[in-house]
Parts: C-alpha cells; sequence; structure tokens
C-alpha cells in the first residue's frame, strides 16, 4: 500500500495479562481499531505461548513485517460495524512488554519496555532466550530477571528491525525515569548500548512538552500508545504517521523524524499519576506541597506516591519546554465516550453512551476524525452539543481535575452546572499544541 497518514497504537495487551479484559482478542482488537481510526495496532504478549499460538492461527503476512486478520475472520469483525468503517485496513505488528526486575547501584530495578521485531522466526528466537530469565506462560506481560541493558542486547541480537522502547517512561513503579526504581538518564539505565534507544513513550500521565523541560531527551522521538488493558481503550494516545504501510517505513521514520507526525496524547493530568498523593487517604498534593510536607502524607504519615510532574521538575534543566527543531509537536484530546457521556450526564461506559456513539460514528467517520478533524459545522448537523465541547476541546478549553496515586483524573469541556448547549462555531478549527 502506497504511503498514507496514520494513526498507531503499538503498546496493548491480550486477555492473557494480568488486569485486563478477556474480550481481548484479535477480532476485537480489530474492530475498535476501526471504530477508533487507527491503522496499525500491536499484537502485545507475544511472549506468551497460548497468544502467540492464536497469532500464528489468525494474523496473515501483509506489507513488510506487518500482519491482518485471515479473511474470514475480518469479515466478520466487518460485518458489525457501520459500513463507513467496515473495510478500513487494520495491521498488526508483533510486540510485548517485558518488565525487567533487578539490583543495580544498591536499588531494585523494575522498568516496563516495548519490544518489537518484524516477524514470527525473530519472535520464536527471542522468546528462547527470554524464556531463560522467566516464565513466559505466567503473564503475556512478562516479568524477568534481566537488567534493562541485558534485554536491549537480546533484542538487538534478534537482527534487522528489532527494537526497544522504554514504556511509560515516567510511571512511578515501573518507568524508566519513575521515582520508585527509575534512574536519571537514559544512559544510566541503558549504559553503553543507549544509542540504540531512539525514541520513548510519554505515558498518559506526561505530554511531550513535559519532556522537553529535559534537554538530555531533546535526541528522542515522543511516542504515545494506548496500553490498552481493554478493546475499547484502543487508541486514547497514538503516534501518527505519514510513511508506506510497512513496519520498516514505521522504524525508519521513529530513527529519523522522516514521516513521523507527533502524537495524540490524554491531557496528562488525566493520567493517572500526574500529581503525587495518597490515594488511601484522600490526599492530593502537586509538587510544592510535596516538599513542604517532606514527602510524607499528612494524614497518615506514611510516603507519598511521588507521580509524574514533580519527578520531571525534579529532573528538568529548563523552565519551559523546547521544541527540538523539526519536531512536529502534538495535540491533546480526551475520549469520544467521555465526552458523550458528559453531555447525556451519565457514565463513558454506559449503554446509552454507546448507542449515541455508534450513530455518530455511521455519521461522521472513526473517534479520531471526529474529534481532530471533522468540520465544527458537520458535527453540529448531528449532536450541536458535541460541536461545541469538540470547539473548546481543539482548542485546549478543558476543566482539569488532576489524577494521583492511582487515580485517574478528569478533563470535563463545560463548568459544573453550565448547560452543554452553547451555540456551536462553523468551520474546522485547528487543533492546538503546547508548542
Amino acid at each position: 500500500m502506497a504511503g498514507m497518514r496514520f494513526h498507531a497504537d503499538l503498546h496493548i495487551h491480550s486477555a492473557h495479562s494480568r488486569a485486563c479484559s478477556k474480550n481481548s482478542d484479535l477480532a476485537n482488537l480489530t474492530r475498535w481499531a476501526r471504530r477508533k481510526g487507527v491503522t496499525v495496532m500491536g499484537t502485545g504478549d507475544f511472549t506468551h505461548p497460548v497468544w502467540l499460538r492464536r497469532l500464528r492461527e489468525e494474523l496473515v503476512p501483509a506489507e513488510p513485517g506487518l500482519f491482518r486478520l485471515r479473511d474470514e475472520l475480518d469479515e466478520e469483525v466487518s460485518r458489525g460495524l457501520p459500513s463507513g468503517l467496515a473495510r478500513a485496513p487494520v495491521r498488526f505488528t508483533l510486540s510485548v512488554e517485558v518488565s525487567t526486575v533487578y539490583r543495580r547501584d544498591g536499588r531494585t530495578r523494575k522498568i516496563h519496555h516495548l519490544v518489537h521485531l518484524p516477524g514470527f522466526d525473530a519472535v520464536e528466537d527471542f522468546n528462547r532466550e527470554l524464556a531463560r530469565a522467566g516464565d513466559l506462560g505466567a503473564d503475556g506481560r512478562p516479568t524477568v530477571g534481566l537488567d534493562s541493558r541485558e534485554l536491549l542486547e537480546i533484542t538487538l541480537a534478534r537482527g534487522e528491525g528489532a527494537y526497544l522502547v522504554p514504556a511509560h517512561v515516567w510511571t512511578p513503579w515501573f518507568g524508566v525515569f519513575g521515582s520508585k526504581s527509575g534512574f536519571d538518564t537514559v544512559e544510566e539505565c541503558y549504559g553503553d548500548l543507549t544509542g540504540h534507544i531512539f525514541a520513548l513513550e510519554t505515558g498518559l500521565s506526561s505530554d511531550p512538552a513535559m519532556n522537553r523541560r529535559v534537554s538530555g531527551l531533546d535526541r528522542y522521538r515522543m511516542v504515545s500508545y494506548s496500553d490498552a488493558h481493554s478493546p475499547p481503550r484502543v487508541g486514547r494516545e497514538t503516534t501518527v504517521f505519514d510513511t508506506d504501510l510497512d513496519y520498516f517505513a514505521i522504524l525508519r521514520a521513529l530513527r529519523t523524524g522522516s514521516g513521523y507526525e507527533g502524537t495524540v496524547e490524554f491531557f496528562p493530568e488525566e493520567g493517572r499519576y500526574h500529581l503525587d498523593g495518597h490515594r488511601g487517604c484522600r490526599v492530593r498534593t502537586t509538587p510544592e506541597e510535596t516538599r513542604r510536607h517532606g514527602g510524607i502524607c499528612p494524614v497518615c504519615g506514611r510516603p507519598l506516591t511521588v507521580g509524574v510532574l514533580s519527578r520531571v521538575e525534579e529532573l528538568a534543566d529548563r523552565r519551559e519546554p523546547v521544541r527540538p527543531a523539526g519536531d512536529p509537536g502534538f495535540r491533546s484530546l480526551v475520549p469520544l465516550p467521555e465526552i458523550v457521556g458528559e453531555i447525556l450526564g451519565v457514565g463513558p461506559q454506559s449503554k446509552k453512551v454507546l448507542t449515541e456513539v455508534d450513530g455518530l460514528l455511521s455519521s461522521l467517520g472513526p473517534e479520531s476524525a471526529i474529534l481532530g478533524e471533522v468540520p465544527i459545522g458537520a458535527i453540529a448537523a448531528c449532536s450541536p452539543p458535541l460541536a461545541e465541547a469538540v470547539r473548546r476541546l481543539r482548542r485546549g478549553e478543558v476543566f482539569r481535575d488532576p489524577g494521583y496515586d492511582g487515580e485517574y483524573g478528569v478533563i470535563r469541556l463545560f463548568a459544573p452546572g453550565e448547560p452543554p448547549s452553547a451555540p456551536p462555531g462553523t468551520g474546522t478549527v485547528t487543533a492546538p499544541t503546547l508548542w
């Protein structure tokens, strides 16, 4: 397939990962990718023997390094979708998140990584090597007793097209910069192999602007993916490419920046670890308040969970972000079901919301297009309140209630008590970035 602009979500999980939906199979992931407007997905969990068997049985080769559902499975998926979405191409790239747990410099390190490989032979080879360090059948996100550098070395040894991306780099417990078990630099983590790291996953609680306050990260491409634990979460964060639909073209874009078109992010305040706090005591603190309390919960006296914003400020050597030359920037959006749920006054997973969203997808196209590209006037023809919400969203006019210590934050488009019925604008509004 010739060059095209598309959304990629290369960090997801199957039903074989702990705390993940039993509905996370290839058919459902494909269905939700089409609803969301995602073209390339990670398979997730290729180290798990049962999931790997399913991948071999249900996927067939497509473009170089990419796979698609077998025809009969894809036909079944298509029958349950609006006609405008049913034939949208969805491709898979073989991927897994690996947790490394080890001691380094007197501290226990727990770091998560995304490993991407271009074919099943490389996957089988990788799995044989990794099985020496952990039980691959215990969890789709395997935990292995390897140093992060060792995992990178094992990945690179799988040959052309094998690469590793540090996952959700600021997450307190499992990020390479995490407050609980991480490092202060990428170099500390990967040592002499650091030159083979060229991209970092921002995670839900940070965005590229926050990362660009740390000058040592200037050379890295920022990527964002959903880390979906259930199919409806697919595409809540994506990375945008303008390349051939080809595994190796995506890899070249990440390495060189040519064809890399930036990211679509959560507002970082919606992430579960944006601010500091102690959920059990319902204590949420800003970085300044955390310092004032000496990092201790003022209610129970135990250590606060230091979140992403505090950790960024600790490592930042700039007061404001600096956009690297040629960096395409990003935009922050709110998932469509959350917006519709706010308008209707019900939860985003309710049947009422699902029915309303189904109608919008049939009329306007996939979620990514509705949020970022469809003209406001066209949205208003279906739902004036939604048109006003999307207008505000594209301008960054949102109310933010930040998340902390594992509790998701909330982003609202309307003030408390404000009826979501203000007259919509018209025409296409350019989605803003923070640059």
